[in-house]
């Protein structure tokens, strides 16, 4: 496809604008919330939703996936996908609802009866879009895709602050996590105007199923590395320490969730349509890689330093438990840029194989640390989850660019000029702020502190490190117009 290029770039583009959107209104609802509600709210929400996290991964049992990957879909396959995709979501809700006494029954919580059965019904209206986001995605429509991810945002968002407001407590979290999908898909429907056919048998679905079964056996296993934590401190812990440890991780994920979901989806998409040509692949790759790096590092950096500051002015005081937690995991901000990328390039390439390996040995070494650190609280599990992460990057980049046509030499070039642009940057926001930045108001030096920090990291990046052309090309393809031929990217007949 001869416009690819820049329909990926404008994609990206509008998507990173749609992110930051998002990002700026959880942000903006999370210091609100925060303020209106306490921390056993937010810890009684958080103990379900472990729960809820890893049936969630079956919700669309990598069919989305499946159907962007595949350089053909039928009518008749997108159809039966749909109503597969109905089918697993009925089962995953009436799934939840039944193991509604049992939560109460793990965490000694009452409570969490009912806000269990609310929130199955989640995965019905998860299931009911899943087929028309894809179809989205395959088109390069991601220009309509971000604008729904903000209006339902919003939606969800004001009702959410509207019940906690009214005094609902911690169903006002219940009712915007619900609220979420349903706004979504409604939205998807009628963007698409797609309505599915009846299911057919003989489509040929054998492959998609078992692409799409191997990404959800593979996130099943990551969610369980990455939170397991949070059911251990919930079951030692109590609610409050899930809620004071939930904001933080909450706090921390919110950038790389945000970059990876503007970028990855992009991305993904762009890579599998040149998964047969190499260069062009390897192109993409890195400038996309290298987008993801220079806007990951200044937040880390951001957080690590100023971790007190920006919990005091983003949570309020009542949540400066949560600023070393906050701090300890800022590493992790990094690592995960760095590691997630390459789940594009293996899922693109089809190496779903590798990529279950890899998180069949992440996933017992994380939670060896975190039983270690458990004993210490939350701030003993922080601290286990970023040294373990930090371990393990070399190790995890090194075994998943192996055999493709990036090298490993190609990922610490993309990555050294970020970095030492970031260290620059570092050294002298952290003087700056020592020096000058003492007797100022929380806000006021946060704003010095990260005026500086930007100042400094986009001077060097672009100045020193000779960046500024890769980001000059990358807005004048945002500029150009080329008309949208949604045929050439799927072929539905």
């Amino acid at each position: 496809m001869k416009d690819l290029k820049e329909r990926a770039i404008r994609g990206g583009f509008a998507k990173v604008c749609a992110q930051a959107a998002n990002f700026t209104l959880r942000i903006g609802s999370l210091m609100v919330l925060a303020r209106l509600l306490d921390p056993k709210d937010f810890g009684l929400v958080g103990m379900v939703t472990a729960f809820t996290g890893v049936l969630n991964l079956f919700r669309d049992f990598g069919l989305s996936a499946a159907t962007v990957q595949r350089v053909d879909v039928t009518e008749e396959q997108t159809s039966t996908l749909f109503w597969i995709n109905i089918l697993v979501g009925g089962i995953l809700g009436l799934l939840l609802a039944a193991m509604a006494p049992l939560v109460v029954s793990f965490y000694h919580e009452p409570h969490l009866f009912f806000v269990t059965i609310v929130l199955a019904t989640a995965f019905i209206f998860n299931a009911a879009g899943v087929q028309h986001s894809a179809l989205l995605q395959r088109q390069m429509r991601f220009t309509a895709l971000a604008t729904i991810d903000v209006i339902s945002l919003i939606i969800s968002t004001t009702l959410g602050i509207s019940m906690a407001v009214a005094g609902y407590r911690y169903w006002a979290l219940v009712v915007a996590a619900v609220s979420l999908p349903l706004v979504t898909t409604v939205c998807l429907w009628f963007t698409t105007g797609w309505i599915p056919g009846r299911p057919r048998t003989g489509v040929g679905l054998h492959p998609m199923m078992r692409f799409g079964g191997t990404i959800t056996l593979v996130s099943i296993v990551v969610y369980i590395a990455y939170n397991f934590e949070k059911v251990l401190l919930g079951r030692f812990w109590g609610a409050a320490a899930v809620g004071i440890y939930g904001r933080a991780y909450q706090l921390i994920n919110m950038p790389t969730d945000n970059l990876n979901s503007a970028v990855g989806e992009v991305a993904f998409s762009a890579l599998s349509r040149v998964q047969k040509e190499p260069a062009r692949l390897r192109n993409y790759f890195l400038k996309g890689y290298s987008l993801v790096l220079a806007l990951t590092i200044p937040i880390t950096i951001a957080v690590a330093l100023f971790a007190h500051d920006l919990i005091f002015v983003l949570l309020g005081p009542k949540w400066n438990d949560a600023a070393e937690i906050f701090r300890l995991l800022s590493p992790t901000i990094l690592i995960f840029a760095l590691i997630n990328p390459l789940g594009w390039l293996l899922f693109s390439l089809g190496m779903l194989g590798r990529s279950l390996k890899v998180a069949l040995v992440l996933a017992p070494v994380m939670i060896g640390g975190y039983v270690l650190g458990l004993p210490y609280g939350p701030k003993g599990v922080a601290i286990a989850y970023s040294t373990v992460m930090t371990l393990w990057v070399v190790p995890h980049i090194a075994w998943g660019v192996h055999g493709t046509v990036i090298s490993f030499r190609d990922i610490v070039r993309t990555v050294s000029r970020p970095l030492v642009s970031g260290m620059v940057a570092a050294a002298l926001a952290f003087a700056v702020q020592f020096f000058w930045g003492q007797s100022l108001s929380p806000l006021l030096r946060l704003i010095l502190g990260a005026t500086v920090l930007l100042a400094v990291y986009v001077g060097m990046l672009f100045y020193v490190m000779g960046q500024k052309a890769l980001y000059v090309n990358l807005l004048r393809g945002m500029a150009k117009r080329s008309p949208i031929d949604e045929n050439a990217l799927v072929s539905v007949a």
